[in-house]
């Protein structure tokens, strides 16, 4: 039974490895029937993103892009959780802000991307603030719907046995919440890439979007396909580096997945 069980992990880790590669040659392969310059080769894109690396501005780029939406991340992150915990415990606030969120939800990322230039400039705070404002009433919606579906037993439990409260919040409150919070974050990176990168298109001093615009207007895709697999390539690290390390640790109790 342990080695039926080990199987169907090792052939799922194997498939993972074999997933960019078959992604890459998939790429070379179609490049090479449309034999365009506006569809370059995946060994022509690499080239290309070593000379922007050794010779032009890519890595100062990249970390720009990186540290904004780092910066932005963190910032959502915690007010979503503040914001999503008091509308899932008070009813009142709910009904008072419930809509609020889901204008938040509805609005368009460029349009609240352009209003922030209006009123702030294209500055550095206005193109945060901005993608906070976008990534926000999301993370409340994850937390609300996560202290909504808390286990009240478990707290009258633990009244019973007059479990202190900081405990009470390590032991029961955090473990049920986590789930929701590193879903809020698994979205909420992958939706803040994109809302920066439009963002630096429309308006910043450098990052991997203000180059792709740069890009795009000459047509350069070996440029664009650059600095796209140099982000990617960040966001991959964070993925295998932080995310599932952090998700294996917080909730190491599920069960594997085969």
């Amino acid at each position: 039974m342990a080695e039926a069980g080990r199987k169907p992990r090792s052939t799922r880790r194997w498939a993972e490895w074999a997933s960019l590669p078959l992604l890459l040659l998939l790429w070379q392969v179609a490049a090479m029937l449309v034999a365009h310059r506006l569809f370059p080769t995946p060994v022509v894109v690499f080239g290309e993103l070593y000379d922007l690396a050794a010779h032009g501005s890519l890595i100062a780029d990249v970390t720009k892009t990186l540290g904004r939406a780092v910066l932005a991340f963190f910032a959502a992150m915690t007010m979503g959780v503040v914001i999503g915990g008091a509308l899932g415990r008070f009813g009142w606030a709910d009904g008072l802000f419930g809509n609020w969120i889901l204008i938040g939800l509805n609005i368009p990322a460029i349009v609240v991307a352009i209003t922030c230039y209006i009123w702030l400039g294209l500055t550095e705070f206005a193109l945060i603030l901005a993608v906070v404002i976008n990534k926000t009433p999301l993370v409340a919606v994850n937390m609300r719907e996560g202290v909504r579906a808390l286990d009240h037993g478990l707290a009258e439990l633990a009244k019973v046995y007059r479990v202190g409260f900081w405990r009470r919040v390590n032991k029961f409150i955090i473990p049920q919440l986590m789930p929701y919070v590193l879903t809020a974050a698994r979205t909420g990176l992958s939706l803040i890439w994109k809302i920066v990168l439009v963002f630096e298109v429309l308006g910043s001093d450098g990052g991997v979007g203000f180059r792709i615009g740069i890009f795009f207007q000459h047509f350069d895709m070996k440029g664009i396909l650059a600095y796209t697999l140099a982000f990617m390539a960040g966001v991959i690290l964070i993925e295998y580096g932080v995310m599932r390390p952090l998700e294996h640790r917080v909730l190491g109790w599920r069960p594997a997945r085969n």
